[in-house]
C-alpha cells in the first residue's frame, strides 16, 4: 500500500471511530448493582469480559466495548465500596464488644459480619 493510500485508510478509520468517542457517554448506564450479590456477580462477569477484550486488538469497536463495560464495573465497585464500609462498621462493633466482654453483641454483630462478608469471599 502506498503512503497516500495508507493515509487515506487512516483518515477513513478515524472518521468511522470519531462518532464512537465523540458521542455522549452518559447514555451508557451499565448493569445496576442494587444488591451485594448482584455487584459481585457483575464484577466477576464484566472483569472476565474485559479480560477477553484486552486479549485482542484494541480496535475502535473494542474500545467502545471497553467503555461500555466500565459503566457496569463502576456500578459494581460503588456497591462493593458501600458494602465494605458497612462491613467495617459491623466489624468495629465486634471489636469494641470484644474489648468490653459483651458476648451478645460479639455473637450478633459477628454473625452479621460473617454473613455479609461471605457474600464477597467464600
Amino acid at each position: 500500500m502506498t503512503l497516500p493510500q495508507q493515509l487515506t485508510a487512516i483518515a477513513a478509520s478515524l472518521l468511522i471511530a470519531t462518532p464512537v468517542f465523540a458521542s455522549d457517554p452518559a447514555h451508557f448506564k451499565g448493569q445496576p448493582a442494587n444488591t451485594l450479590e448482584k455487584a459481585v456477580a457483575n464484577f466477576s462477569e464484566y472483569n472476565n469480559k474485559l479480560d477477553k477484550v484486552l486479549a485482542g486488538d484494541l480496535t475502535p469497536e473494542a474500545m467502545n466495548t471497553v467503555h461500555q463495560f466500565t459503566y457496569t464495573l463502576e456500578n459494581a465497585l460503588q456497591k462493593l465500596d458501600d458494602e465494605i464500609d458497612e462491613l467495617e462498621e459491623t466489624l468495629e462493633k465486634v471489636h469494641k464488644a470484644s474489648e468490653h466482654a459483651d458476648p451478645d453483641t460479639v455473637r450478633s454483630a459477628g454473625e452479621q459480619y460473617l454473613t455479609n462478608s461471605r457474600k464477597i469471599i467464600k
